[in-house]
């Protein structure tokens, strides 16, 4: 079941355009199904921050990208789509390889990715400000919109392409010069994509790639020389990268933790409420912030509904990433995989009880790599640990309901806002349990499907600023008034002789 018999990658910083190695040795990455070492990466300290945030306030303050047309910087991001498209199956094997995503999932994310590019170079042709004429005769008022300057990307480990996706190509499409901080488990993409940027036309200094562990992100963070911080991550992290941004009073979008409620009611479409809930629970290895962790099923149905989806989730295909066959690859590393084991041990000490799955996968084809099965724990109640505390592994919980009020209770009843699912047949019921949600998302009768054309983002400790979409593409402008006066005007003082 080997990863790659390829050559091991080795990766470099990317600053003003080369590759910039660091005496800060390197960081292995060792692929989560086999163990084999797959990659290596240059390890970043302060003084690689300082030359990349440099390199991106020269770009901004003295070249050209900020000033060039709309027109222009969308011919550069149309050409990287392309270059992006033709390098589709690399670009896959990357993040499946380093991220433990199945190679379906990993092409799709590629593809959602092109998109992604293609609809902030649209953006970038159709940006504009406001004119106001009704201010008085001798007086008109422009609202511009300008890019916020140097922005700082930080992206995780569980969809290094497609959230870079979410954030590059919209800071490029307004103007924005950057600094990109990807994850030290999963780094190529991220790397490959600078190198296609630069390719496709982008002038030297305004994307630039520092590698390392948390430290060079918080280093970039407290940087005086950057504007912004774009930051998906756990809620932890996000505060530490709230209190390191205090440095300059920068501008911060998070996208942090999520527990994302599943919510069935007993007239929804059976079949299609099955496989979203499935969907939703295991997508991405449940690796994913909107993954629908916790099942609300109405009562009246849910012994039928849990019997036929644990039937469901016991013919998933556990193995290889680079496998087509392959519908949940392995956890990220040995220590999240304990930190699952943990959170399941956990449940089941506080009277839940496992309808499949719970323990970590052993034998051949398994013993090298970090594999954990699609898991189901029934008798969740709101007062235990997974419930309220996102687990970031296969594992759904089970919570059953009696009506509209007492789902919706549930389903706010976490510290988290991101995401949640609504399955019912019933408009009445869809829209008002909609409105009662507190997420950034909700999705009535699909789960977590998503278009560039939408903003993402969270509310409570899920986050703030919001990704994708023209909100999305605001969220790298800043606004700026100016007032023209086109007549005489009156003195306000009178400076003639006084009595």
């Amino acid at each position: 079941m080997g990863s790659s018999s390829a050559p091991v990658r080795r990766y470099h910083h990317v600053i003003n355009g080369a590759d910039h190695p660091s005496g800060a040795g390197s960081i292995a990455r060792h692929a989560p199904d086999t163990g084999e070492l797959v990659a290596e990466f240059a390890s970043g300290d302060a003084d690689t921050v300082e030359r990349a945030v440099t390199a991106a306030r020269t770009a901004f303050d003295e070249g050209p990208w900020p000033r060039m047309t709309g027109a222009d910087r969308a011919a550069v991001l149309r050409a990287l789509a392309a270059s992006m498209e033709r390098d589709r199956d690399h670009l896959a094997r990357l993040d499946a390889e380093e991220s433990g995503k199945p190679i379906r999932q990993a092409l799709a994310n590629v593809d959602a990715s092109v998109a992604l590019t293609q609809h902030a170079a649209a953006l970038a042709l159709s940006a504009h400000g406001d004119s106001h004429t009704n201010l008085g005769s001798d007086f008109t008022g422009l609202v511009t919109r300008e890019p916020i300057g140097v922005a700082a990307l930080i992206t995780p480990w569980n969809f290094p392409l497609l959230l870079l996706a979410q954030k590059l190509p919209y800071a490029l499409a307004a103007g924005c010069t950057v600094v990109v901080k990807p994850s030290e488990l999963t780094a190529s993409s991220t790397v490959e994509v600078a190198r296609l940027a630069h390719e496709a036309g982008l002038p030297t200094g305004v994307l630039n790639v520092v590698l390392g562990a948390g430290s060079v992100g918080q280093a970039l963070a407290e940087s005086d020389a950057v504007d912004m911080v774009s930051f998906t991550g756990s809620t932890a992290t996000g505060g530490k990268v709230i209190e390191a941004s205090r440095h300059g009073a920068k501008k911060l979008s998070l996208e942090l933790g999520g527990k994302a409620a599943s919510i069935v009611f007993d007239d929804a479409e059976f079949e299609d409420a099955l496989d979203g809930v499935l969907f939703a629970g295991v997508f991405n290895n449940g690796e994913c912030c909107v993954a629908g962790a916790r099942l609300l099923v109405q009562d009246t149905i849910a012994d039928r509904f849990l019997e036929q989806l644990v039937a469901r989730m016991e013919k998933l295909r556990v193995g290889a990433t680079t496998s087509p066959a392959t519908d949940i690859g392995p956890l990220i590393h040995a220590e999240h995989l304990q930190k699952v084991q943990s959170y399941v041990d956990g449940a089941l000490a506080q009277g839940a009880k496992p309808l499949t799955g719970g323990a970590p996968l052993t034998g051949p084809g398994f013993d090298d790599g970090h594999f954990y099965p699609p898991t189901v724990l029934d008798a969740v109640t709101e007062t235990h640990t997974v419930f309220q505390e996102e687990i970031f592994g296969p594992v759904i919980t089970v919570t059953r309901f009696q009506d509209a009020n007492e789902a919706v209770r549930l389903a706010n009843g976490v510290r988290y806002g991101l995401g949640n699912s609504v399955w019912t047949k019933n408009i009445d019921t869809a829209l008002t349990v909609a409105r009662a949600l507190r997420s950034g998302t909700v999705w009535i009768n699909t789960t977590i499907d998503g278009a560039p054309q939408l903003p993402s983002g969270g509310v409570k400790e899920s986050g703030y600023g919001r990704e994708m979409g023209q909100a999305g593409f605001e969220e790298f402008t800043e606004l700026k008034t100016v007032q023209i006066r086109s007549g005489r005007r009156t003195p306000f003082f009178s400076l003639g002789e006084r009595p």
